[in-house]
């Protein structure tokens, strides 16, 4: 099963990560000012992660290919890693589909 990870920046800001149960990071999020709006940010990942069109699947600058997990109002609430090939990212989202809903909370903070 996979876990959100809480962790506190070196700027004090708070953070989580969702690893599978291999303890790979599948999805990353922005730095947060307070741990409430940290844990409502794993809430809208919970949520979001059901529904396909919410995975904004993109290319960097080098042509790596990784994805952005949206919510409704087109906020970025988290980012995968660089993947080598298409098929990896597309193994990313489904992990992050099947992961998100139940994950426990480890809170590191």
């Amino acid at each position: 099963m996979g876990k959100f990870e809480i962790k506190t920046r070196k700027n004090g800001d708070f953070q989580f990560n969702l690893k599978a149960g291999n303890g790979q990071i599948i999805l990353s999020s922005q730095g947060y000012s307070s741990k409430a709006s940290c844990e409502n940010g794993i809430e809208s990942v919970r949520k979001n992660s059901q529904d396909d069109n919410r995975f904004e699947r993109v290319e960097s600058s080098n042509g790596k290919p990784y994805f952005n997990l949206k919510s409704t109002n087109g906020q970025v609430i988290g980012n995968s890693e660089m993947y080598e090939s298409v098929a990896s990212r597309e193994n990313g989202i489904e992990s992050v589909k099947k992961n998100a809903p139940d994950a426990t909370i480890d809170d590191q903070s």
